[in-house]
């Protein structure tokens, strides 16, 4: 290991001491009860509540997996994409946030399944189980996209064996949930939210300049056909070489653009909502989270950009182009400083994988408990229960993750459309339509999550118009699915309408 890399890893170590620190800060507070370990008993504050809820949002796909890919095959793809989630993003939070705290608040709810099953009055637990199964299925999924980002920046960094580091980050991770919880994992995302925007900036800016500015960079990657264009992508055909563009069309544009859908059925942000402690506070928690997302995804987006004007960097494919960020910290900040901005990663990574860990045990506890064994257990028991779950999903989170060869991208895509298309317009329907009925509800997550991997296995395959994002059908499917269903079965009793009455109320008052 040479004299760089050694402070490579001093800052890092200095940055996992920090995150360590947190949650050892809030294990006691964490660990008094299931409501404080799994929602921080509802006390997250505006900044804390927005920095967190993008930042576990992210992970390594912001700063690896987008500048990857706009270095790879230009602004179009990676464009879409980023404008499809500004979107989302202030649009979850404008409509749906408000109303899900009160919501959560009434029927005293601390876990999205929990939510829909308390929503609905079920007695029977079909939906706490089937909306815990999804969560983690794709939660697995997800986190194994965050132990590939650390792997990979270990390789990168250290050329360090990527199996090996995946699994001490995934030990690492395991360890710092069982810890600190809700509250732990939340602090610790606003820290990171402020590492993961500054390092991005800071590449960003320095990028430019060594470049030779903007017009230098504009004039390199200009004669690339289709790479600035928001209607064409570039068609690499090797490091450094591109053969003629081809058109971006209206589907791929609309696939692209559909991956905003995906924000309304993200738990980890959708938990934010449910765990501020103020509902009067998520208009500035709003502003605050749309101004982090707007620089952040900006900012990578344009790494990639810059990226491909580097006559350093050639990459040969696309799992390899998601380095870029990496090389050019290293390239153009001293090796400490280096280290710090890679932290950005681990940070990305750590804030999403510990998210995923917490809500999917969260889910798993609640289903043994009251879809099972059907009683109450001891704080105790629970965290248990909880605990076990936790180490059994993070095997398997490595095991999806083992492949090296596997883009970043291309993992989170999948587990993207299936909490969109599975929990998205369930939980726009629970919250706006009153009609909604409880056989609707159990319908329309069904087919939302299965829809996913029909599309993605089957359908997509045969290319053409099937090529389509699987989010985009799946969550169209599954909103005809909801009404035609609730329409055809029992009006939800008078208990369940009066309730919805009485949010409704109080939300637009």
């Amino acid at each position: 290991m040479t004299g760089e890399n050694i402070q490579h890893l001093i800052a890092m170590i200095v940055y996992m001491l920090a995150v360590v620190g947190i949650g050892v800060y809030f294990a006691k507070r964490a660990n008094k009860n299931a409501e404080s370990y799994f929602l921080g008993s509802r006390s997250l504050g505006p900044w804390v509540a927005a920095f967190s809820a993008e930042a576990s949002d992210m992970s390594g796909w912001l700063l690896m997996g987008l500048p990857g890919l706009a270095y790879w095959s230009g602004l179009a793809d990676a464009g879409w994409t980023a404008i499809g989630l500004f979107v989302g993003t202030y649009f979850n939070w404008l409509i749906v946030s408000r109303r899900l705290r009160r919501y959560s608040g009434k029927v005293d709810a601390i876990t999205i399944p929990g939510f829909f099953s308390k929503r609905f009055h079920e007695k029977n637990k079909i939906i706490l189980m089937i909306a815990s199964f999804f969560i983690v299925v794709f939660f697995t999924v997800y986190a194994g996209q965050c132990l590939a980002s650390c792997g990979k920046l270990f390789v990168n960094l250290f050329g360090l064996d990527y199996h090996a580091m995946m699994v001490i980050a995934a030990v690492f991770v395991l360890a710092y949930t069982f810890l600190g919880g809700f509250l732990a994992e939340s602090a610790s995302d606003f820290m990171q939210a402020i590492v993961m925007v500054t390092a991005l900036v800071l590449i960003l800016v320095l990028g430019v300049a060594h470049a030779g500015g903007v017009a230098a960079v504009v004039e390199n990657v200009g004669g690339i056909d289709g790479f600035l264009s928001l209607f064409k992508t570039a068609s690499p055909t090797g490091a450094g070489t591109f053969g003629q563009g081809s058109s971006m069309s209206v589907l791929s544009i609309l696939s692209a653009l559909a991956w905003g859908l995906g924000y309304f059925g993200m738990p980890q942000v959708l938990l934010r909502f449910m765990g501020i402690r103020d509902e009067g506070e998520l208009k500035r928690s709003r502003r605050v989270a749309v101004v982090w997302l707007f620089i952040a995804m900006g900012a990578a987006l344009l790494i990639g950009i810059v990226g491909r004007s580097m006559d350093f960097l050639h990459y040969g494919s696309k799992p390899e182009a998601e380095n870029v960020f990496i090389d050019m910290a290293t390239q153009f900040l001293p090796p400490i400083l280096a280290g710090f901005a890679c932290a950005g990663i681990l940070a990305a990574s750590i804030s999403s994988s510990d998210s995923y860990l917490l809500i999917s045990t969260s889910s798993i506890t609640e289903t043994v408990c009251d879809g099972i064994l059907k009683k109450k257990l001891s704080d105790k028991k629970v965290m248990w229960i909880s605990r076990i779950s936790m180490a059994v999903i993070t095997i398997i989170a490595m095991l999806i993750a083992w492949d090296s060869d596997s883009t970043i991208f291309g993992i989170t895509s999948f587990a993207w459309a299936g909490f969109g298309a599975t929990f998205g317009p369930l939980m726009l329907f629970s919250l706006f339509w009153k009609r909604t009925t409880y056989a609707g509800a159990i319908a329309g997550m069904v087919v939302g999550g299965c829809s996913v991997f029909f599309w993605e296995f089957v359908m997509n395959p045969l290319g053409g118009v099937f090529a389509v994002y699987s989010l985009l059908p799946a969550f169209i499917l599954s909103s005809i699915v909801i009404v035609a269903v609730s329409l055809l079965t029992k009006k939800p009793s008078d208990e369940i309408t009066a309730e919805f009455d009485e949010v409704n109320a109080k939300t637009e008052a």
